[in-house]
């Protein structure tokens, strides 16, 4: 058997690769151009009289009931005059009416959370994503901050990061000391409920200008940026999500270090699986690094494993779920995000399960994608009311205070 001849090769010089890049970057500008031109901005959903039940957690007789009153948003009639619909803002005037005792006690402040993962395509920015839209669907007030060059959480909010987004929309001023308080960087979104800090490719500025002050300015902790940027809108939003990069970096760090509680996605598959122990155990390295050496402490009031991107139909899924169970044990969340190719549609789209208000595929598998996360949702809902808890708690003197970076107490 004669041997197949050897492909021709061709040099591939630096400028082919710039020439590649180019040829790349113009065709995801169409794509992105098509999807969120300017005259097709991205809308958020409306609601059906049932679906508005069903958030509020009671009878449609009792929500038709209540319109009678005239003190919440009457909504409308469809063009065919067959329901009435309501946008997405005047049900969250009803939601925040109906759960008000489920929302942000007066004297609580803004509950942060960061979604990371070391690895790309784990799901990291469709969760942060949902995750925002299923809590202000519950009638709580949102702040997203996308630290990630990438703009991923950007672009699915409907902004370009290549051509919309500038230098002060994003926290790089912040990282290079021009700013001390996050509140420049902040833009409404078309999302009612959740406002938004966008990130750019300009955004790896970040990775220099913080080592740079390190080294620069005594007594700088670079690790602190984010928190202290933030201080100043902890009691304008009841959560602050924020997503990091697809690696230990700087801004990564910033955000674990500002937060109160940390998500990662995690796929059930073996790789996935390594490169999570790998994250956790530099990110401990790093952290005694940065603190323990100092005297410092950092103390989260909460880390979740959400099983993302699972596929029922994989039988080596099964193994490994039961290795992440035995290594994050209560830490796993008690629902998984299916693989689904409703997730598959929507981020295609530049949306996800909540941007949808009628899916035009089988109603069961959207059913199961959506239940899934609206259960996620809840249980970090719980989560966030239990850290207000604690904050009143604090306030009223029955727990000691702690602050997110504190002197570590002597043993």
């Amino acid at each position: 058997m004669s041997n197949p001849p050897l492909p021709a090769l061709q040099p591939i010089s630096l400028a082919d690769i710039a020439a590649q890049a180019k040829r790349a970057m113009a065709m995801m500008e169409q794509i992105r151009t098509a999807m969120l031109a300017p005259t097709a901005r991205k809308t958020p959903p409306t609601f059906t009289l049932s679906q508005l039940a069903a958030l509020l957690e009671v009878e449609k007789g009792s929500v038709s009931h209540r319109l009678g009153r005239g003190d919440l948003p009457a909504g409308r009639l469809n063009s065919a005059g067959s329901r009435r619909e309501f946008t997405l803002a005047e049900t969250r005037q009803w939601v925040r009416e109906y759960r008000k005792e489920r929302l942000r006690p007066s004297g609580a402040e803004a509950v942060t959370v960061s979604v990371g993962n070391f690895k790309g395509g784990v799901s990291k920015t469709t969760t942060a994503v949902t995750l925002a839209q299923g809590l202000s669907r519950l009638g709580h007030r949102v702040l997203v901050i996308d630290t990630d060059p990438q703009g991923s959480l950007t672009t699915l909010f409907g902004v370009l990061p290549d051509t919309e987004v500038e230098e002060e929309d994003t926290i790089l001023p912040l990282a290079m000391g021009q700013q001390t308080s996050i509140r420049y960087a902040i833009r409404p979104t078309y999302w009612d409920g959740i406002d938004l800090v966008s990130a750019a490719p300009v955004l790896f500025g970040a990775e220099f200008a913080l080592p740079a002050r390190q080294t620069r300015e005594p007594g700088f902790e670079f690790w602190r940026v984010l928190d202290l940027g933030i201080d100043d809108v902890r009691d304008e939003y009841d959560v602050i999500i924020i997503d990091t990069p697809p690696a230990l970096s700087y801004t990564t760090i910033n955000a674990f270090m500002a937060s109160d509680g940390i998500i990662m996605p995690l796929p059930p598959s073996a790789l996935d699986f390594a490169s999570a122990s790998q994250f956790w155990n530099l990110f401990s390295d790093l952290a005694g690094e940065l603190l323990t050496n100092r005297g410092l402490d950092k103390r989260f009031d909460f880390i979740h494993v959400l099983l993302a991107r699972v596929d029922s139909a994989d039988v080596a899924t099964t193994v490994v779920r039961q290795w992440i169970g035995q290594t994050y044990a209560e830490k796993v969340l008690p629902v998984e995000i299916p693989k689904t190719a409703v997730t598959g549609v929507t981020s295609a789209e530049f949306g996800t399960v909540y941007d949808v208000s009628r899916y035009d595929g089988n109603a069961r598998t959207f059913k199961r994608a959506r239940d899934a996360y609206d259960s996620f949702v809840g249980h970090i809902e719980g989560s966030v009311r239990a850290v207000w808890a604690r904050q009143l708690a604090v306030l009223n003197g029955s727990t000691p205070a702690r602050s997110r970076m504190s002197e570590e107490t002597q043993r």
